[in-house]
């Protein structure tokens, strides 16, 4: 099971450097079922390999200047508040069970990995979808909406925080509509924002008794930024709008699965 893992790696890192997003909402499942890593260990985890290989996968972008400064800051500064305090402070409050349902006991874990998958299906509708037709934007003053922004960026963190996705599915659109910023600029602005809030959130585990594997963490992040070097070489040569769907799909059946799975574990 460990090198379906370590493939695993590979296709997130791969998917990250392809298409900006969607790859890191395969690192929770990844841990969680190839590396029997518990739910909540597996999103404080997913926030440290998903932060490093973006932040390495954002480099060529920097050197392309398809990173738009000031719009990671609008938006980045209240996702990383964001998450660093559902890291630190939200998800240790969170009782474990948290609830009962006519005898049935749904834990801290499977409440969390349900919320994730419902997640993965809502990114899979977003990446399936055939978007509406329109001119690529041309460089043009930015037009900021400031209170959308900084609000799509605090949501955007708290579920980062909650469990351990980048968020790409969900900064890029906001980036385009919001932000007016041509596609390629978005997919780097993201990165850059997936990079600082994810790590700065992961920073927010080191302070409760989790005891972390940076050997495990090391390795799989290696893999997973050959992955995001090979995805953004690649990018230049594959066609994104067909790429995009694809994945989708993918990602919609791992979200079904994992649903369907815990579910039936209740009974």
């Amino acid at each position: 099971m460990e090198i379906l893992g370590y493939i695993g790696a590979l296709l997130m890192g791969l998917s990250l450097g392809l298409i900006g997003g969607g790859g890191s909402i395969l690192t929770v499942p990844i841990l969680v079922y190839l590396f029997s890593v518990d739910a909540v260990l597996a999103t404080a985890y997913s926030l440290f390999i998903v932060g490093l290989t973006s932040l390495i996968g954002s480099f060529s972008h920097m050197r392309m200047g398809n990173i738009h400064w000031l719009t990671a800051l609008v938006f980045g500064i209240p996702s990383i508040a964001a998450v660093f305090l559902t890291r630190a402070y939200l998800v240790p409050a969170l009782p474990d069970p948290l609830f009962s349902l006519g005898g049935t006991i749904v834990s801290k874990s499977l409440g969390m990995l349900i919320f994730f998958a419902l997640l993965m299906v809502a990114a899979a509708y977003s990446m399936i979808r055939t978007p509406k037709k329109a001119a690529e934007t041309q460089a043009e003053v930015v037009k900021f909406n400031y209170p959308l922004i900084l609000a799509e960026g605090a949501v955007v963190g708290t579920i980062t925080g909650l469990v351990g996705a980048g968020g790409g599915f969900l900064i890029i659109p906001a980036l385009v509509l919001m932000a007016k910023l041509p596609m390629k600029q978005a997919v780097g602005t993201s990165l850059i924002i997936i990079a600082a809030k994810s790590l700065f959130g992961f920073t927010g585990d080191l302070k409760g008794n989790e005891v972390i594997d940076w050997r495990f963490l090391l390795i799989f992040s290696a893999i997973a930024i050959v992955g995001i070097i090979a995805g953004s070489m690649l990018s230049k040569r594959i066609p994104n709008e067909k790429l995009k769907p694809a994945f989708g799909w993918f990602v919609l059946a791992m979200g079904v699965y994992i649903i369907t799975k815990e579910l039936s574990n209740l009974h």
